[in-house]
């Protein structure tokens, strides 16, 4: 278990394996960023967004939250992907959920009890939304992955519905979303195939009209 002084001495033993391949490292990070891919994953902290893609500091944007929601009403996640569409023109967004995430589960259950609970209503009304699809699996814990699944699929549409990304497409901005659900078990993330790239696809690929 790591403890606070050994963090620390995590840090400088990092910074120095950086400088001695490159002595320029830090001096070149710190003349700004130009990351191509927003990250918006899960706070679980078995899913560290750079390091399971192979990615270098610089390399991607990243928010994090319980259950890797893209909540209309959630203003640090709409700040973030203002800045990252508006600012930094990154060319890619990325949901990333995975399997054996506790705010899904917990959505699965009847506890509603403090700010975790009013956060994971959302995934309620999701489960609401496919609920006769995911009760005809006996199996819980492939419905539970089910549900991981269309989580991410529903927050690649919510995404896909604000205004942010809307106006970016409108202009002729290169901007990709995608939904991926990474798997702890085998460490590998795999592609739901459900891109999208212009705001046409919202009616085509969710039935759905942008807000």
């Amino acid at each position: 278990m790591l403890y606070y002084k050994d963090i620390l001495e995590k840090n400088k033993k990092w910074a120095a394996e950086k400088l001695a391949s490159n002595p320029e490292y830090f001096s070149e990070m710190s003349k700004g960023q130009h990351p191509p891919l927003l990250w918006l994953g899960c706070a679980d902290s078995r899913v560290p967004s750079s390091e399971i893609i192979g990615a270098e500091p610089g390399e991607v944007f990243t928010h994090r939250n319980i259950a890797n929601m893209a909540i209309h009403t959630d203003i640090n996640m709409l700040s973030v992907l203002e800045y990252a569409v508006n600012a930094l023109k990154v060319r890619h967004i990325i949901v990333c959920g995975h399997y054996g995430c506790g705010g899904v589960k917990a959505a699965m259950g009847n506890s509603t009890v403090g700010f975790v609970g009013k956060w994971i209503r959302h995934i309620k009304d999701i489960y609401a939304k496919y609920r006769e699809e995911l009760e005809a699996i006996d199996d819980e814990n492939k419905r539970w992955d089910r549900l991981v699944e269309l989580n991410v699929k529903e927050q690649v549409a919510d995404l896909a519905k604000t205004s942010i990304v809307q106006n970016a497409w409108k202009e002729g901005q290169f901007l990709h979303l995608h939904g991926w659900v990474y798997d702890i078990k085998t460490g590998i993330a795999n592609d739901m195939e459900i891109s999208m790239n212009d705001v046409t696809q919202l009616d085509d690929i969710y039935h759905i009209r942008p807000d």
